[in-house]
C-alpha cells in the first residue's frame, strides 16, 4: 500500500491512489491533516491546470510546498481532483 513518509510521520497511505506521470495521488481522505499547512504558492500544468500546494510540517521542522494537488484541474485530469502528491524529500513507497 502506499505510503508518503517525512522526518519520521506518516504523512499519507493508501491502496486508492491514482498513479499520474509516476506520482502517486493520495486521496483527500488519506492524509494525516495535522502536518499540512495551506501555502500561497501556484503553478500551473498545460495539461492539469492550476496546482496548490501545502507546507509540511513535523515536530516543528517545515518543508516548504512538499506537497501539492489539483482542487479544480482541466477535464483530463479530473480523476486527481483534491488527491495530493508529494517531492522535496517526502518518501513514497510503494
Amino acid at each position: 500500500m502506499p505510503k508518503a513518509t517525512w522526518n519520521g510521520a506518516v504523512l499519507a497511505e493508501s491502496d486508492r491512489c491514482v498513479v499520474v506521470e509516476g506520482n502517486q495521488y493520495f486521496p483527500p481522505d488519506a492524509i494525516q491533516s495535522e502536518y499540512f499547512q495551506p501555502s500561497d504558492t501556484h503553478t500551473t500544468c498545460p495539461w492539469k491546470g492550476v496546482a496548490s500546494y501545502y507546507n509540511i510540517v513535523v515536530d516543528g521542522r517545515v518543508n516548504k510546498d512538499a506537497a501539492w494537488y489539483y482542487p479544480a484541474p482541466k477535464d483530463a485530469a479530473k480523476e486527481i481532483t483534491g488527491h495530493i502528491a508529494f517531492w522535496r524529500g517526502v518518501k513514497v513507497e510503494v
